[in-house]
């Protein structure tokens, strides 16, 4: 009787231990989470392009244009001097909106639309943001 609880307890203590050491390898790196999403808004107008802030730092953004003029626009967020679109949305058609996401890093974009006569916006991203690793109560 006393032999089958030595024996029962022993098994007891070894279930958890080996439950406790469970998913642990030992090398386990807690990574900085990405800075918080910035948001960022912008307008097209029938002769420009405006966006508000102007200046933010490098990270990941949400980008929410709203058309202001009477024809279906298309904006492309792009850095300036490059040849080729970081984002570029869909159509765009009068007195709507829409949304794109990117992670920019630093440098100057330009936010255009293809029609004549419009003048972009441009974009000063600074240094990247810091980690939103310790803040609380984010989506």
């Amino acid at each position: 009787m006393i032999g089958q609880r030595l024996i029962v307890g022993g098994l007891a203590v070894s279930v958890v231990g080996a439950v406790a050491g469970c998913g642990s390898n030992g090398d386990y790196q807690n990574k900085l989470r990405p800075p918080a999403l910035f948001v960022v808004t912008a307008s097209v107008t029938s002769d420009r392009v405006s966006v508000s802030p102007r200046k933010f730092g490098a990270g990941p953004i949400s980008l929410i244009v709203t058309n202001q003029t009477d024809m279906t626009h298309q904006v492309t967020l792009k850095p300036s001097g490059a040849r080729s679109a970081s984002q570029q949305s869909g159509p765009i058609n009068p007195d709507d909106t829409a949304t794109l996401q990117a992670d920019v890093p630093q440098g100057t974009y330009q936010l255009k639309v293809g029609g004549k006569g419009i003048k972009p916006a441009v974009l000063m991203v600074g240094k990247k943001r810091p980690s939103s690793q310790n803040t609380l109560l984010l989506p």
